[in-house]
């Protein structure tokens, strides 16, 4: 991943999102990405998606991409994380 400043959205519910997240991060869970629209798009892109495990992040991810929204599926909140602690983007 590049090294410019991304926006980190995580898709997990808010029970999961206060479990543990990457700092800065915004929650918007994948059942309500559809009604945040307007927030997503005035967001830094590209947008990085992150979950559990990479599959709600991958729905969300095509969805927002069929829309016009520069965004990349991160995966993992957990590998989120670690490339964000690592790599300071």
């Amino acid at each position: 991943m590049s090294t410019s400043k991304k926006t980190i959205v995580d898709v997990r519910t808010r029970g999961e999102f206060i479990g543990g997240h990457v700092e800065g991060s915004i929650n918007i869970p994948l059942n309500q990405i559809q009604m945040n629209l307007e927030e997503l798009k005035k967001l830094p892109q590209p947008i990085i998606l992150c979950c559990a495990s990479g599959a709600r992040s991958g729905q969300a991810t095509s969805f927002l991409r069929s829309l016009g929204i520069q965004c990349e599926n991160g995966g993992s909140w957990l590998n989120v994380n670690y490339t964000y602690q690592s790599a300071k983007w």
